[in-house]
């Protein structure tokens, strides 16, 4: 495959009669490849393989081209220094480790399957039938006489009388099975007596062979006599040739002479000129690439500088860069092949490095001495986190906080502990080592300052949660509106884009077709794009520059390329910062992110509800906040509901755990808060005599207070030098009421029911409830005590007057005021739904209210029973007053100095317009009885002085005196 070393495309003569040959100069074969363009160059564009490279007519004769060189292929591929005999010739370069690779197809070539030859192969299918048709009907054509035919079938039969292995093409003797074909040992062989016969064989072989000689030879003498004519003409032809060679390579000779001499002149200056600028260009550029692959070589350790400043987003946008350079501007660089897997591996330390710092910044942000200060720690430095984060896709950090966040929670609550127990000489630290039962050694003041405590702090643990996790969010909302206004951005890019896209089609049309724009455009009426084209294309590498130290375009576009637009914003904290186009986050994963760093915050009170709820039943073991009285439960419950709202507050959720631990232990305390004061009732109402009680001072200001609109408890006022002496009645709302002490005190318990909804507003249903039933469970055993004669076994007494029955009726309308203020106080604590629970209210008012008549008819009823027994003895006779009638005067007399002072007057007439009705009919029934009529006789005379006197008697009672007794009706009307 060598070519010959005194082969040359163009021959020179060194004799007459020989071939030319060229000369062949050394110093000239190996000078450096110049690109000359051809005779007639096209118009210089700066690229540089528009200067041509293929042979020159001009210069060739005189130059070292690619054509002269020569290659020993066998040579090249059997190297003896290879290791591996299997290698291709390409490890002679790239050494033994060479690893031959798959190419990656062209995107430029397109694909050929079998489906591109589709339709060629249905149109060529029925040509190709009627081609086979055609060529099997016609018989071939007979080119030859009938003499040269016959000449053939001789020559072709006596071929065929040489053995068919001599016409073999591989026919050689060297092979052991053609040789013995050929000449068998047999016919060699002079032992066993068979010498003479062998001889004779041997001779008849050798005739044989002489005779395949000859037929041989005849058959070319035949056919070179058959071409004989053109071959001599051919042998003539090749002098004539030669001649025409000479003159021609003469010709040319001068020819390229003339060329020769008018490129020089003409053409060599000038395209020297522009292989110097190109050659400038070039060196320019390779300064500037080499300047870059300088720049991009001090990556690693401009990266580590940054990484000693934490300046995570910085290195990262560097490392970025110059993947993005490496790929773009440096690709192909043998000394940088391994840069980009060692910044990838750097970017994943980085990733590492960033995590980890971030658990450190949230581990010293969290555990910060928990003061009144609520300032972010190192803003500058969490937003360069988190915008680092970002970067790297890293969304998941948050979580890291979160995990911070529940283990501080705990530290707290232990550091507080740890803090109150050192300060309590009671509790031996030694001796009791675990918390939980430090916590349960502290009374009920000592607690409830821990308790105080861990609520503030965790009150200024969560705002510093809160202004960090703000930050963060902000930045993460930040980098999704920069990602909308990018997209709208482009939006309106992509609309210009279809107004211009006319003026874009004529500009690469004309650029198609190898014209200036300048020649299609005026000078005026140069497009926008145009103008930018001609402005890059007169600064473009092609022009001359002013100064070595010019930047070409290639760096100019490498730095375009390598920087990212940045936008500045800045966060609530003030900080201002930068964001770049290359956060490859979607608006949706930028939205959930900034949700889950909300929801985070949610998580924080949550969480310190939780462990304010284990700390609250580590110490709730053993009933211990079952046994508070109500004004420690009252401060507990409020400072833990001062908590929740202010957490509430910071958050902007509610976090149910330690609300439904409160409203637990506020059952716990309703039941027990009902449960003493029921029992206290109960034995109140079992030691009650049902006399009238002597009102202390306390009680009537206790009283006085409801009535101004306030029902609340008052204060313990100091001991004054003169005690207020108690008072015989109540005064409510100027109103007396004589009440026995059950009653104040029941008035005091019922107060206590209202406060306890004021200083806890989550028990009012259950302290509606309750209520309810005790003012249910008071009218059903007062009823017991004394309507149903109860108290004459219980306390003692010998008979039920009708003084207790008054007293009784009034405690009773005594409550019954309160009722409709009691409706109303718990009415404005209760929800819209929860209205229907105030018919228990008009349950019981109507249960008092029959109880009330329930005794005014006892009353009346003692004395119609009195009226039945002194009445039945009636006769009408002297002496007048009659004795009866002077009975039932004074009986009537002891019932209205029983009642008067405890009832009202209005209700003292009532009551005895009552007992007159009955006076007044068992009256009539018994003159009926006598038969006495109105018939202004002795016996009607007597019964009008006797009516006479009740009637004088009756109203001479204090109150009574303008009662109507008409009693007229006792006698019967005629008809």
């Amino acid at each position: 495959m060598a070519s010959s070393h005194s082969s040359s495309p163009v021959p020179q003569s060194n004799s007459s009669d020989a071939f030319f040959k060229k000369e062949k100069d050394v110093t000239k074969r190996f000078r450096p490849v110049q690109s000359l363009p051809d005779v007639c160059p096209k118009e210089p564009t700066g690229n540089p393989s528009n200067l041509c490279d293929s042979p020159s007519l001009v210069v060739d004769q005189h130059r070292w081209t690619i054509y002269h060189s020569k290659v020993n292929l066998p040579a090249a591929l059997n190297d003896p220094r290879l290791a591996k005999r299997e290698s291709d010739f390409f490890t002679k370069t790239w050494g033994v480790d060479f690893v031959d690779t798959e190419v990656t197809p062209s995107f430029y070539l397109p694909q050929i399957t079998k489906e591109h030859f589709a339709l060629y192969q249905q149109e060529i299918a029925p040509r190709e039938k009627v081609h086979e048709r055609c060529k099997n009907i016609s018989p071939p054509k007979d080119t030859f006489d009938r003499t040269l035919l016959h000449t053939y079938d001789k020559s072709r039969t006596d071929l065929e009388q040489v053995p068919k292995i001599f016409m073999k093409p591989d026919f050689a003797l060297e092979d052991s099975l053609t040789f013995n074909a050929v000449l068998p040992w047999s016919h060699f062989s002079t032992a066993g007596g068979k010498g003479n016969r062998d001889a004779a064989s041997s001779k008849l072989l050798q005739e044989k062979l002489s005779h395949y000689l000859d037929i041989v030879e005849v058959n070319i003498a035949h056919q070179i006599s058959l071409r004989s004519e053109a071959f001599f003409h051919a042998m003539t032809s090749q002098h004539e040739l030669q001649d025409y060679l000479r003159k021609t390579s003469q010709a040319v000779k001068l020819l390229r002479e003339k060329i020769s001499k008018i490129d020089k002149v003409m053409c060599e200056g000038s395209l020297r000129v522009l292989r110097l600028t190109l050659t400038r260009n070039n060196c320019i550029k390779a300064y500037n690439k080499l300047k870059l692959m300088a720049t991009v070589h001090q990556t690693q350790p401009t990266v580590q500088l940054l990484l000693s400043t934490s300046e995570f987003v910085g290195a990262l946008d560097l490392i970025a860069t110059t993947q993005e350079v490496l790929q773009q501007e440096l690709q192909g660089i043998h000394s940088f092949r391994h840069l980009g897997s060692q910044l990838c591996e750097l970017e994943k330390l980085i990733d590492k490095m960033m995590i980890a710092e971030f658990s450190t910044y949230a581990r010293n942000d969290l555990n910060r001495p928990l003061e009144d200060d609520c300032q972010i720690l190192e803003e500058e430095r969490l937003v360069s986190l988190v915008f680092g984060l970002l970067k790297q896709r890293k969304l998941n950090f948050y979580e890291i906080y979160g995990d911070e966040m529940i283990i501080t929670a705990k530290n707290i609550i232990k550091q507080c502990v740890v803090n109150t127990v050192s300060q309590i000489e009671e509790i031996d630290t030694e001796v009791v080592v675990k918390l939980a039962d430090q916590i349960r050694m502290m009374n009920f003041p000592q607690w409830f300052d821990l308790l105080k405590d861990i609520f503030s702090k965790f009150t200024i643990f969560l705002k510093r949660i809160k202004a960090t996790l703000n930050t963060i969010r902000s930045v993460v909302l930040l980098v999704l509106d920069k990602n909308q206004r990018t997209r709208d951005l482009e939006d309106t890019l992509q609309k210009n884009s279809v107004k211009d896209s006319t003026v874009d089609t004529e500009v690469a049309y004309l650029t198609h077709e190898g014209m200036f724009i300048s020649d299609a455009f005026g000078e005026g009426d140069l497009p926008p794009v145009a103008a930018d084209t001609t402005s890059q294309r007169n600064t473009s590498p092609n022009s001359e520059p002013c100064s070595s130290d010019s930047v070409s375009e290639p760096e100019c576009t490498t730095d375009s390329s390598s920087s990212k637009e940045q936008t500045s914003s800045v966060t609530p904290g003030g900080v201002e910062i930068m964001i770049s186009d290359d956060m490859k986050l979607t608006e949706l994963e930028l939205g959930r992110l900034a949700n889950n760093i909300q929801e985070l915050l949610y998580n924080a009170s949550d969480i310190c509800h939780d462990r304010s709820v284990k700390f609250l039943m580590a110490r709730a073991k053993g009933g211990f906040l079952e046994k508070l009285n109500s004004n420690e439960f009252v401060a507990l419950s409020r400072l833990m509901e001062g908590f929740i709202l202010d957490t509430e507050q910071i958050c902007g959720r509610k976090s149910m755990s330690l609300r439904g631990a409160l409203q637990s232990q506020a059952n716990k305390f309703v039941n027990r808060f009902h449960e003493e004061r029921k029992t206290k009732l109960s034995l109140l109402l079992d030691n009650e005599r049902w006399k009238q009680a002597e009102v202390p001072a306390e009680f009537q200001d206790l009283v006085d207070s409801v009535s101004d609109g306030r029902i609340s408890l008052p204060e313990k006022k100091p001991t004054a030098t003169e005690e207020r002496k108690p008072t015989e009645f109540l005064i409510v709302e100027g109103q007396k009421y004589a009440t026995v002490g059950t009653v104040l005190l029941l008035i005091r318990i019922i107060l206590e029911y209202c406060q306890c909804v004021d200083n806890i507003p989550s028990i009012t249903t259950d302290m509606l409830t309750r209520l309810s039933d005790l003012l249910k469970y008071f009218n059903s055993r007062s009823c017991q005590l004394v309507l149903g004669a109860g108290a004459l076994q219980v306390v003692g007494l010998k008979t039920i007057t009708t003084k207790n029955l008054a007293l009784s009726s009034r405690c009773l309308q005594l409550i019954v005021h309160y009722i409709p203020i009691i409706r109303a106080h718990f009415e404005a604590r209760l929800q819209p739904k929860q209205f229907s629970m105030l018919r228990h209210f008009d349950h019981i008012t109507k249960d008092y209210h029959d109880h009330i008549a329930e005794i005014s008819a006892k009353l009346v009823a003692i004395m119609d029973s009195l009226f039945d027994k002194l009445l039945s003895k009636y006769e009408v006779k002297a002496p007048v007053p009659s004795a009866c009638f002077r009975n039932i005067c004074k009986q009537m007399a002891k019932m209205h100095e029983a009642i008067y002072d405890l009832l009202p007057e209005e209700q003292t007439q009532m009551l005895f317009l009552r007992i007159n009705a009955s006076y007044k009919l068992h009256l009539k029934r018994q003159l009926a009885h006598l038969n006495v009529v109105n018939d202004g006789g002795p016996q009607n005379g007597l019964v009008t002085s006797d009516v006479a006197f009740y009637t004088g008697n009756l109203q001479a009672l204090k109150g009574l005196n303008n009662l109507d007794l008409n009693m007229a009706e006792i006698w019967e009307q005629k008809r």
